[in-house]
């Protein structure tokens, strides 16, 4: 059995934070995942316009297989600035990869999102704003945070309807942690054509997005293009970025698999995805707290193979719960109109 944890936030899972920044005039902003201590990281790009930072080096063949952060921001390539405000952050603590003497080299992926046309002021010279939001977000990390238009969905379009910041969390009876953060700012429609029930809606828990249901008389799936993806939209101006984390022991390469099977999360929210348009970049963590025998919880009996495998189903619902969580959280923003005022839903 696997459930929501108290939060129903990927900060269920032992040893992360996060938080948030946004700035409302430029109408953009910056989520940090933060890991209390360095975790093991893999990244997963599967979208046609991606825009990263430091990805290549979460190669399992590679040096570095721990990370100090992972950051998400709006910005396109403006918003690639927000690591650098949170590395300068994390280095000022003493904290990143150990180097000569008391030098540390914070390790701080990154993705980015396009929404520089949402209408926000966007007019910053040669001073964009995020390295200050990334610093921001970094410094206020906690265990609560709110959904929605919070830090890098704060400007976000999910298709014909604002977008915004999502999170969901599954734990299971033996102690294993899984939890998503998702930015939600997709070319393609989280809904069901013709209706206002989000393709996701199988996975939800507990009325988490609406608890909306497919007509009893509803007939087949239109399989031709959404009519209510993003109008206007462009290669690379779109994306879905986030971050899995579990607390389970996982080596880079199972960290790896892990975030493969979470970007499964984003084909089950949303339709079209990993277009040319998009640049879906999914990050996994492992803070390596389970199973822990000293406390009484017991070994894991099965191959690891199937330990990876189950973490990753997990995430991959996660996931989908956290992309619907995202677009039914947020507000209108602009022209950007919500979930809710599109269809009159109302918060339980």
């Amino acid at each position: 059995m696997a459930k929501p944890g108290p939060k129903n936030l990927i900060t269920d899972v032992d040893g992360i934070l996060l938080g948030n920044a946004h700035d409302e005039n430029v109408r953009s902003g910056v989520t940090v995942i933060l890991p209390e201590t360095r975790a093991i990281a893999a990244v997963d790009v599967r979208g046609g316009g991606p825009g990263t930072r430091e990805t290549d080096a979460l190669d399992a063949e590679n040096l570095v297989e721990a990370v100090d952060a992972i950051c998400l921001t709006g910005g396109s390539v403006y918003g690639l600035e927000a690591p650098s405000g949170v590395a300068a952050w994390l280095g000022a603590q003493g904290k990143g990869f150990s180097m000569a003497g008391e030098l540390v080299s914070p390790i701080v992926p990154s993705a980015v999102l396009f929404d520089l046309t949402n209408g926000g002021t966007k007019i910053w010279g040669e001073m964009p704003p995020y390295r200050k939001l990334g610093r921001t977000a970094a410094f206020t990390a906690a265990q609560d945070f709110d959904l929605g238009n919070q830090g890098a969905g704060y400007g976000a379009q999910a298709g014909a309807y604002k977008g915004g910041l999502g999170s969901a969390s599954a734990v299971t009876e033996d102690g294993l942690q899984v939890g998503a953060v998702i930015a939600v700012n997709p070319f393609g429609s989280p809904l069901i054509p013709g209706t206002d029930v989000f393709w996701a809606w199988p996975f939800e828990q507990n009325g988490e997005f609406g608890g909306r249901r497919p007509p009893s008389d509803f007939g087949q799936i239109d399989m031709g293009f959404p009519s209510d993806t993003k109008a206007g939209a462009l290669p690379g101006t779109n994306t879905t970025i986030g971050c899995v984390a579990t607390n389970a022991k996982l080596t880079p390469a199972e960290a790896k698999r892990v975030a493969m099977m979470a970007q499964d999360g984003y084909a089950r929210a949303l339709r079209p995805i990993h277009t040319s348009f998009d640049g879906d970049t999914v990050f996994a963590l492992a803070t390596g707290t389970w199973p822990n025998t000293e406390n009484g919880a017991r070994e894991i009996a099965a191959p690891r193979a199937f330990m990876v495998s189950r973490i990753g189903q997990l995430a991959a619902d996660c996931v989908a719960r956290a992309i619907a969580r995202g677009v039914y959280e947020a507000a209108t923003l602009g022209e950007m109109r919500s979930y809710r005022d599109h269809f009159g839903a109302q918060k339980p």
